[in-house]
């Protein structure tokens, strides 16, 4: 649903001022949209799932939603809630490069329209050779934290039943391994250090899916080796990607 030499990812401006049309009325407010992340924290590769957040940054009262669409060379694109009427909504632009796109450069360009008023926005990304061989690894560190988080954090309504899909990010980190687990409500971002006790760390971090951009909750397991019940830990600024 990513490996060799890092490559530097470019994005154009992702924040972009809306233009009215028409003579009024709620359809043609102008609006502005924000997607995140601008950049990715390396490259993809094929099959893997790269998840962008649209918001709207600025809405007026009463004004008609903004439905997100979008589109990319070399890739799927698909919106997941495309629509945005609160300023808090959060739609999902989920982006599979095809295998025809490794060595090259998807460009994703995702758009919002308010009646007959549009906005444009580009992200692009690189596409390298390579194959996801961290996703056992991954739900291994992950099944550590869920029964854990359902005893001491039943509000979150996450439990070993609880059904995941993920997807690897960032595979050039190899000293720190990070992948990204979605379920119906949350975004988890399952990361670990790859060294020997007491630094064989593990964390994950949540965010609440078409509510957020940024996570609300994060905990740590300190030595995997050692073992240990997970703790709180400092909640990143931002998502992962």
């Amino acid at each position: 649903m990513m490996r060799r030499q890092v490559g530097v990812l470019t994005a154009g401006a992702l924040a972009l001022s809306g233009l009215a049309a028409g003579c009024g009325g709620a359809a043609s407010e102008p609006f502005e949209l924000a997607v995140v992340p601008q950049q990715l924290n390396g490259f993809s590769i094929a099959g893997q799932d790269v998840v962008f957040l649209v918001t709207l940054a600025d809405r007026v009262a009463n004004s008609t939603p903004v439905e997100v669409f979008a589109s990319a060379d070399g890739a799927a694109a698909t919106v997941l809630e495309p629509t945005l009427t609160e300023a808090d909504d959060v739609a999902e632009v989920v982006v599979v490069p095809e295998p025809a796109s490794v060595g090259g450069t998807v460009t994703v360009t995702i758009t919002g329209t308010r009646g007959e008023v549009t906005e444009t926005a580009e992200v692009s990304f690189d596409v390298v050779e390579r194959e996801d061989d961290r996703a056992a690894r991954a739900e291994e560190l992950r099944d550590m934290f869920v029964p854990w988080l359902a005893t001491n954090h039943p509000e979150l309504g996450i439990t070993p039943a609880t059904e995941w899909q993920g997807t690897m990010v960032s595979p050039q980190w190899l000293v720190v391994s990070h992948y990204l687990f979605f379920s119906a409500e949350w975004e988890m971002h399952v990361e670990w250090h790859i060294m020997i006790a007491p630094d064989d760390w593990a964390r994950i971090d949540l965010r609440r899916r078409f509510e957020a951009v940024a996570p609300s909750e994060a905990f740590e397991i300190s030595s995997v080796t050692e073992g240990g019940e997970p703790h709180e830990y400092e909640v990143p600024e931002s998502i992962w990607r």
